[in-house]
């Protein structure tokens, strides 16, 4: 079994692509961008695989964060893909990961120290 902070170290990295990859991207060129729209919700489906194979001891330590609601988006981004609301795709992207991503930066931190080499 791949260990738990491997796990958390997934979202991050993840969550810095999305970051990375919508520098400069307004929502108009978000929507217009077949490839960019696909490529960072390929990505917000890692980080909701990588929350729901976090063990759950490890996720009921940390209330703070939304493992149900990163988990949800992820199964109904891959089980209703036909259907994507590309303005749900976009908040998540653009708000919720940025969040996410410091407070399982602060895990890592907390429960992993050096398991990240960035802040």
């Amino acid at each position: 079994m791949r260990r738990e902070e491997l796990y958390l170290a997934d979202i991050v990295e993840a969550a810095d692509a999305i970051e990375l990859s919508l520098r400069g991207v307004d929502h108009a060129a978000f929507i217009a961008d077949r490839d960019k729209r696909d490529s960072i919700l390929m990505k917000l489906i890692v980080i909701g695989e990588a929350a729901a194979r976090v063990p759950k001891p490890l996720r009921k330590r940390h209330p703070q964060v939304p493992w149900d609601d990163v988990i949800t988006f992820r199964n109904i981004s891959v089980h209703v893909y036909f259907g994507i609301d590309w303005e749900h795709v976009w908040v998540a992207a653009t708000q919720n990961a940025p969040k996410l991503r410091g407070l399982v930066a602060d895990i890592l931190a907390q429960e992993f120290p050096g398991t990240l080499p960035f802040p």
